[in-house]
């Protein structure tokens, strides 16, 4: 392939620049097309538009948006023109959304008509598919660009990714680094045949690859604002979609769809790839009965350390289903448990080009690196006899609800903010769509009269939705282990048993 430099810059002009590069079906109207030369010019007036408003190279640029072309073009075009691109969740609370901006420095946001309220008053803001001066269209400056060469290690994106300390964390990625990751995906095949079907955010890493993937490889995006089962069933359809990429809930969501699916066609589907979440053999025998012609793969990778970890046998020995495949030839990895570096079952650590430069603006973080230079990604793993991987759990008590990251300690915090609420403890329990969703105990303050539903609406106005509790108990006291932790082992099995004897009132 060509050589690239700027991860802004993926699109190979030597091939067909009137292939169709980008089906998006958001927007303020109905399916949109767009050329590969006509996503490059969009990108290029971006790229001027930035530079002619005095932006500086190294400058943080935000996107506050649901998935639509406006967004590709402002993630590529900030990138050609030395800026950092900070894509940020859409799905946090103003509060957060607020903090993810100013942590960043971002000193513009691009965003969509229903975010327009969540950009910081004082920042200037670009909004897609508004009409006059603020708009997108008014924005852009036509003409031709030449990205910019970065330096060795230079920033290209800042995605951000939530952690135990309780604020979310700017992961710096660098140009070298994701472009590394596109080549090594592409090596050795020809994907510009596929239509990848794009419903994840693209604020997620797993969507975001993905698609620099399709652009540099010259192959056609469906790009859904954001996934439901309907639209998901009736994209692959009409638009014959070869490639779905997903995390495992949004896939147990649309084969829960029977009847639509009796008179679906998922012939096109070729390869379903699933990542950022656990997948359980249920799923699995349900993939196959519902697509049995597509080729399933179960992945992993992380924003810090990037989606090249795993991949199939040297000996061309099938993977199991349940696992994530077998360390890739490009990557360094290793299971660390305690002093043994090279233990059957541990904490994975990383090494390879794609692993991040750090977190931004987070001087008080222990760097997540060995000595050696390895990424310790706090992920365990165990390995089997011919070397295939298998994640088995977070190191401490975080856990995985609808492939988003949730760290109980950061929930209890919030609670705890509560008036009445002395004392919380969150943990996980069982989910078929979501592998894992939280549950709460709560102590009250004495005469306190809060109710379940209070509880849930005070954590949905000040957390990501994913993060409030399904189920909320109180308690006269938390349970301690014989060491004065909080025991949450009995805490898990407690809220288990209250489950399956209905003690609930419905997620």
């Amino acid at each position: 392939m060509r050589e690239i430099y700027n991860l802004g810059d993926l699109i190979d002009r030597e091939r067909d620049p009137d292939k169709l590069a980008l089906i998006d079906l958001g927007g303020e109207s109905g399916p949109r097309e767009y050329s590969f030369r006509q996503l490059d010019d969009l990108a290029n007036g971006v790229a001027r538009a930035l530079l002619a408003r005095g932006l500086q190279r190294g400058e943080r640029i935000a996107i506050l948006s649901a998935n639509r072309a406006e967004f590709l073009a402002a993630y590529y075009g900030a990138m050609r023109a030395g800026l950092v691109a900070v894509p940020v969740n859409y799905r946090f609370p103003p509060a957060l959304i607020e903090f993810v901006v100013r942590d960043a420095g971002a000193r513009m946001v691009f965003c969509d008509p229903e975010r327009r309220s969540s950009s910081p008053a004082d920042l200037p803001t670009v909004e897609f598919g508004a009409a006059g001066e603020s708009g997108f269209d008014a924005f852009l400056d036509a003409g031709p660009f030449s990205a910019i060469m970065p330096a060795p290690g230079e920033a290209a994106m800042i995605p951000y990714t939530s952690g135990s300390t309780g604020q979310p964390k700017g992961v710096v990625l660098s140009h070298q680094s994701h472009i590394w990751v596109v080549k090594v995906r592409m090596e050795g095949q020809d994907l510009s045949r596929h239509r990848y079907l794009i419903a994840a955010p693209l604020y997620h890493m797993n969507a975001l690859a993905l698609s620099k993937l399709a652009c540099a490889a010259h192959a056609t995006i469906v790009l859904l604002p954001q996934f439901t089962s309907r639209s998901y069933i009736e994209a692959i359809g009409r638009y014959r979609c070869t490639w779905l990429t997903a995390v495992p809930p949004m896939i147990a969501m649309m084969l829960r769809e029977k009847a639509l699916l009796a008179q679906a066609d998922l012939s096109s589907v070729e390869f379903l790839r699933m990542g950022s979440a656990p997948v359980s053999p249920g799923l699995l025998q349900s993939i196959a009965e519902a697509m049995p012609h597509a080729l399933t793969s179960n992945a992993y990778g992380t924003t810090e350390g990037g989606p090249v970890v795993f991949g199939p046998h040297p000996d061309g020995i099938p993977q199991p289903s349940l696992s994530v495949g077998y360390p890739h030839p490009r990557v360094q990895l290793r299971l660390v448990d305690g002093d043994e570096l090279d233990a059957e079952q541990g904490v994975l650590q990383v090494k390879c080009p794609a692993v991040m430069s750090g977190y931004h603006n987070r001087p008080e973080l222990k760097r997540p690196f060995t000595d050696d230079g390895f990424y310790i990604t706090g992920d365990v793993f165990r390995r089997d006899r011919q070397g295939f991987h298998y994640f088995v759990g977070r190191v401490d008590d975080m856990f995985v609800c609808g492939g988003e990251n949730i760290y109980p300690g950061e929930v209890e915090k919030l609670l705890e903010t509560h008036a009445d609420i002395v004392q919380a403890c969150v943990v996980p329990v069982d989910d078929a769509i979501k592998w894992q969703k939280p549950v709460a105990f709560c102590v009250l303050r004495k005469g306190a009269n809060l109710t379940e539903a209070q509880v849930k609406q005070y954590a949905l106005a000040k957390a990501p939705a994913y993060q409030h509790p399904r189920f909320v108990w109180f308690v006269d006291a938390i349970p301690l282990s014989t060491t004065n932790k909080i025991d949450r082992k009995a805490l898990i099995e407690l809220a288990q048993s209250r489950i399956a004897a209905g003690e609930h009132r419905g997620a």
